[in-house]
């Protein structure tokens, strides 16, 4: 498999329909990257950042028991509960708003199910470690919508300095953001970080690009990102570094 990266400036939009898709009855998902049967050898990783999955899980269905290794897989659930286990004996239940951190390291094997009465909605999102070989992990917490309006909080992180986040084992952050219409939110940012920005609800503008809920937005090359909102959004973005 080749890892690509992007070597010029711009601000890229992927509309929702253009993403991967597969339909599996219990589970409806779209792949902004290459993903499973999937693959487009223009969409294969950005940066650091190799899966990002818009997934609807029905109610009382979900993954059964399945290894990773090597990865850091991050959730962000944006409707219902998905709950989880795995075989270091951890545990739990991350609700619409939070999120769940799941280093996947020497190896790691886990299921996830929507244990609601109601269809459970999530981006997952796949970071390359900074190295092979760390020790797994899993990790939960809450993050309270209202901490976050009108800035991008970060959610979890392996970049020193970041506070109060859930670890990662990357050079890059996840974070979030609530943006109320018409207002306009920065992101600092240094030309050779790869930024993918999705809104889970919402439409906003990125430079010239306008961006509808569950588009993807790929941005390199830039030292900010300036998004305002067209209507209320809910925004989760990635910051990743390059790959060496």
């Amino acid at each position: 498999m080749t890892l690509t990266t992007a070597t010029k400036a711009h601000i890229e939009l992927r509309p929702f329909a253009t993403l991967g898709a597969a339909d599996h009855g219990w589970l409806d998902a779209h792949h902004h990257f290459s993903f499973s049967e999937y693959h487009d050898p223009e969409r294969v990783n950005w940066g650091a950042l190799r899966v990002w999955n818009d997934d609807r899980i029905a109610a009382r269905t979900g993954f059964p028991p399945h290894p990773h290794r090597d990865m850091e897989i991050i959730t962000y659930v944006t409707k219902g509960a998905i709950t989880h286990k795995d075989s270091l004996g951890n545990q739990g239940r991350t609700e619409a708003g939070d999120v769940q951190v799941m280093s996947a390291g020497t190896g790691i094997q886990h299921s996830e199910f929507n244990q609601e009465d109601e269809e459970t909605r999530l981006f997952q999102i796949w970071i390359i470690p900074d190295r092979r070989g760390h020790a797994p992990s899993w990790g939960a917490r809450p993050f309270p919508k209202d901490s976050r309006d009108g800035r991008f909080v970060p959610l979890a992180s392996g970049i020193a300095g970041d506070e109060d986040v859930l670890t990662i084992n990357a050079n890059a952050r996840v974070l979030g953001a609530t943006v109320k219409a018409g207002e306009t939110i920065r992101y600092a940012l240094t030309e050779d970080r790869h930024a993918y920005l999705v809104p889970a609800t919402g439409r906003v503008k990125i430079g010239d690009v306008e961006a509808n809920a569950r588009d993807g937005v790929a941005i390199t090359g830039v030292t900010e990102i300036v998004v305002t909102a067209l209507e209320d959004a809910e925004l989760v973005l990635v910051d990743a570094a390059a790959l060496q």
